[in-house]
């Protein structure tokens, strides 16, 4: 309305802060008494293909992950740094997640999480949602493919997933689309009855007093085999 250029554009979310492997490692060590009572083994991978790939197979295989990466969101949402996540195709990830860890009213739906150029085949609005503050319909002949993302009125408070915005993300839910033909993944906050996990220690601290299966916080890959 001025005619002046914009000098800002917040084109992502992920403003706040973020910690080094070596910060990382110190709150495992930190916390490797109550990560060995539980089982716990303990992976560094350095590839991030590798780390999408394992991680994948783990939501593949019905586990829930916790997900902590890079700098942590600035909002309401979980946008793909400090989140759950898990198998959107099964309709019962939306009970074990309340049993488990979240808690939260049987009628309240949980997000997906496309990657963008899918949008179209999936939902009846195509235009981008970065960061998660749209409501959109989910196609018909679809809904029977994520049940655990597909809301009582066939809808999902999606977010679209570009490859610049968080490209490790975008690579996870490419990862999980190789291997199901799902380009969607089931999103949810990084936390139990509580304000968003922010550093690593409030993660590894969640992951241990819930019934999270795998933690994967920067470059290490946390699996829970014990109770």
């Amino acid at each position: 309305m001025l005619g002046k250029e914009r000098d800002f554009v917040m084109e992502n979310p992920y403003w706040g802060p973020e910690y080094s492997e070596a910060q990382i490692e110190a709150e495992i060590d930190n916390k490797i008494d109550g990560l060995k009572n539980l089982g716990c083994l303990i992976d560094q991978i350095n590839d991030r293909i590798a780390l999408c790939e394992k991680t994948t197979k783990s939501i593949e295989e019905g586990k829930i992950v916790g997900w902590f990466q890079g700098r942590t969101e600035w909002g309401p949402r979980a946008l793909g740094n400090r989140s759950i996540l898990v198998d959107p195709r099964r309709k019962e990830m939306k009970d074990i997640l309340n049993a488990r860890i979240k808690r939260r009213e049987w009628f309240r739906p949980f997000a997906p999480s496309i990657l963008e150029e899918h949008v179209s085949e999936w939902f009846e609005v195509t235009y981008p949602v970065p960061f998660m503050e749209k409501v959109y319909k989910i196609k018909a002949q679809k809904r029977e493919f994520i049940p655990a993302v597909t809301h009582i009125d066939g809808t999902g408070r999606l977010q679209t997933v570009s490859k610049t915005m968080n490209p490790l993300y975008y690579d996870l839910i490419s990862e999980f689309n190789k291997l199901t033909g799902v380009p969607i993944v089931l999103n949810t906050s990084f936390n139990e009855n509580e304000p968003i996990v922010n550093t690593p220690s409030e993660a590894i601290e969640c992951f241990l007093r819930t019934r999270m299966d795998v933690l994967v916080v920067g470059n290490f890959y946390i699996e829970r085999k014990g109770k």
